[in-house]
């Protein structure tokens, strides 16, 4: 049987466009983009992982708003599958320390469409696009 993940991810809109993160050299899925989060530690909520997640890869705090949907993926190549759970998330700040990404940056739905998404990340971005006006 596989391990499986939970993990939180957040949906961080501004002016019609919704930001993603691109992972570093040497992260799984390396140079592929992909809604900033991370693991659900053992007794912590999704919220309480998002918004440590988010302090510890962007160095900032923010607050944790509604469920927008989740996602189910196998990564046959790690031996792990994952729910990836995603979250809007207002930011206090735009002033990102980046620590496991090596770029971020904004992108509206047509670009969204074209972006090279982590596998689990795909359905997320189809759930996203109706929110970017």
């Amino acid at each position: 049987m596989m391990d499986h993940k939970r993990v939180t991810c957040a949906v961080m809109i501004r002016d019609g466009r919704v930001l993603l993160a691109r992972r570093s050299p040497g992260q799984k899925n390396a140079g592929l983009w992909e809604f900033p989060g991370g693991k659900v530690e053992k007794g912590e909520t999704d919220a309480e992982c998002l918004a440590r997640e988010i302090r510890e890869e962007f160095g900032v705090n923010g607050t944790v708003g509604a469920h927008v949907c989740d996602s189910h993926c196998i990564y046959e190549e790690y031996g792990f599958e994952i729910t990836l759970c995603a979250y809007l998330f207002t930011p206090e700040s735009e002033q990102f320390d980046l620590q496991v990404h090596d770029a971020v940056d904004w992108y509206d739905s047509v670009a969204l469409k074209q972006a090279a998404l982590s596998p689990a990340d795909l359905p997320i971005a189809e759930a996203v696009i109706p929110l970017l006006k």
